[in-house]
């Protein structure tokens, strides 16, 4: 038998309009859109609140890790004001401080004669070799041993020349780009 039309029903129909016991196309592909778009604006909410940490990448630990934190409260609080204020430290440049502390340590252990291990002697035939050296018995009295030749005065002066060049990775703005 042919299917006859209800006088009431129009020959054309649209595609969205399924038959009785069909798949709903148009419903699936809307399920699957609002889907990906709540996914997408998942990834662009969590982007924006990890802004100012890229912008702050760059920086010294110290500041890196305020702003993450900030944008971590900011993020869990959703309290927009955390995120204004790490983001407006991510675009502050922090003075270094570390740097020249560390310069001004290297130098003093380098004028205090600490930076470099102090030679070994040389022995000289009169001392003969290590192996060759008199060994002074453990319950010999330290009067009794040989006495030490006093040090060798320094002709060449103890202060070195101040270093002018900053050290290598002090550059914090070539860091940040």
């Amino acid at each position: 038998m042919a299917e006859s039309l209800h006088p009431a029903a129009v020959d054309h129909l649209p595609f969205f309009i399924t038959a009785p016991g069909q798949t709903d196309v148009l419903l699936v592909v809307m399920v699957i859109f609002i889907l990906v778009i709540i996914f997408l604006v998942g990834v662009l909410y969590f982007r924006l609140h990890a802004l100012p940490e890229h912008m702050a990448h760059g920086a010294s630990k110290g500041q890196l890790q305020l702003v993450a934190v900030l944008a971590l409260i900011a993020l869990f609080t959703h309290n927009h004001l955390f995120w204004i204020a790490a983001l407006l430290l991510a675009l502050i440049e922090f003075p270094d401080f570390s740097s020249p502390m560390n310069s001004i340590a290297r130098s003093l252990r380098r004028i205090a004669g600490q930076g470099a291990p102090p030679p070994e002697p040389v022995p000289t035939e009169a001392q003969g070799t290590p192996t060759e050296t008199k060994e002074t018995p453990a319950t010999a009295h330290p009067a009794q041993t040989e006495p030490q030749k006093p040090h060798a005065v320094q002709t060449e002066p103890q202060l070195s020349p101040v270093e002018l060049d900053p050290a290598p990775g002090d550059e914090l703005s070539e860091r940040r780009g």
